[in-house]
């Protein structure tokens, strides 16, 4: 993952959120909505947006999703690649993980992702490090698409 230093001089961060191709601003709330909708058109698993703002320093929103093998979870995290750099122009400032597919790490600057596989997620349960920090609601019928 890159430095705080390394985010603000690329775009990202606390600094306002990602610009887009069209030179429009994709805010923090914004940037996860599209990246877990990018994580259901891929299949993901129980979606999750965590508002972590004045919690932590490196990121607004925590994005958390599940795949139920190594080639899904790649999948997911390659599809959330292609679909912000193509459609919104963003391209993220690291990924970890790609290769082995238990755990994609990525980072757009306001918004962090984790791409689980099923079982790794039930591991960790990052969700409990954040269980007092509100969670961002979106369409149940993407959940279940």
């Amino acid at each position: 993952m890159l430095s705080k230093k390394a985010k603000k001089t690329e775009g990202g961060g606390k600094k306002g959120g990602k610009r887009k191709a069209d030179g429009a601003l994709l805010e923090g709330r914004d940037l996860a909505l599209v990246i877990a909708g990018a994580g259901l058109d891929k299949k993901a698993l129980n979606v999750e947006i965590i508002d972590v703002r004045g919690k932590v320093d490196y990121a607004d929103f925590v994005v958390v999703m599940s795949g139920r093998s190594d080639r899904q979870v790649n999948a997911i995290a390659q599809g959330i690649e292609a679909e912000l750099k193509q459609e919104h122009g963003i391209m993220a400032l690291g990924v970890e993980g790609l290769p082995q597919g238990t755990w994609v790490l990525m980072d757009f600057g306001d918004a962090v992702v984790h791409v689980f596989h099923q079982d790794t997620r039930g591991y960790y349960d990052l969700e409990s490090l954040w269980i007092d920090a509100a969670r961002v609601s979106f369409d149940d019928e993407q959940q279940s698409a």
